[in-house]
């Protein structure tokens, strides 16, 4: 039974490598498939995203890829932004992007709009290495999110992106935990109990259950910039980011941890 702070951390983490051991390893097109239904939840349930200011991510280690859902919403009208680390264990910064505005690296070498134009979403998809019934989300383990959704006021709705795959019975909430106002798979929009019965707000200043370094269990840190559409990167179209990069897969597959750079390289110099 998981009852104390350390055995509730030892789980977190045993859980959240399981779990994106099976998300890598799903077979691309069952991948395409499952994203495909996704995608199209948060489209046709979440119309108003088109009037919204949309914080967003850049997906890694088998994440959801919203960049073309993301692209549209741009064209009828809305707003996006990417997220930034500019603090160790402070909460998240958001850059305005639009397509074509060039990336640099951010931490982790996960990219960033070069051009620091701060905004504060009114919306944050969210992704999910896990979740419960309740709607409380698994990530990383770095906290990042919880601190920015307790920081930011006012509150941005959260909507969690993730498969069906990372659905747990509980992920043994603590008072820092912040529930996400609804969570989308592939089986559907799944409205947050815990959120909708306020059951708590979170906390800024908590202790999470993983280093604010961490983005899950590396061998090494991760280099993402490789997976660039070179339009991302503000380059021509038929040139690649770098000579020897591959072709992007825009689902948020695994970067080749050959090219990875230790996280204080990575790190914007802010």
């Amino acid at each position: 039974m998981v009852e104390t702070w350390d055995e509730i951390r030892r789980w977190r983490r045993a859980r959240r490598d399981e779990l994106i051991r099976t998300r890598e390893a799903l077979p691309q097109r069952e991948r395409q498939g499952l994203q495909a239904q996704i995608l199209a939840h948060l489209e046709t349930r979440f119309s108003e995203l088109r009037r919204e200011l949309i914080g967003f991510y850049w997906p890694i280690r088998g994440e959801i890829g919203l960049h073309q859902l993301i692209r549209r919403l741009v064209e009828q009208g809305a707003e996006a932004a990417l997220p930034a680390v500019v603090e160790k264990g402070g909460p998240l910064e958001f850059r305005a992007w639009r397509p074509g505005d060039r990336l640099e690296r951010g931490f982790w070498n996960i990219p960033v709009p070069a051009e620091r134009k701060v905004v504060r979403p009114t919306v944050l998809l969210v992704p999910l290495v896990g979740f419960d019934e309740e709607g409380y989300r698994l990530g990383y383990g770095g906290g990042y999110y919880d601190r920015t959704l307790a920081a930011l006021t006012p509150r941005p709705r959260a909507i969690g992106v993730g498969f069906e795959l990372g659905r747990l019975e509980t992920i043994h909430p603590q008072p820092h935990d912040i529930p996400m106002d609804a969570i989308v798979t592939e089986a559907g929009v799944f409205e947050s109990p815990a959120r909708h019965a306020g059951k708590r707000s979170g906390s800024a200043l908590a202790e999470w259950d993983e280093d604010p370094n961490s983005t899950g269990s590396f061998a090494s840190p991760p280099c993402f910039m490789h997976e660039l559409d070179p339009a991302w990167l503000g380059l021509e179209p038929d040139r690649p980011a770098r000579p020897d990069a591959p072709e992007p897969g825009g689902d948020g597959g695994r970067a080749d941890e050959a090219d990875a750079t230790s996280p204080d390289k990575g790190r914007d110099s802010r």
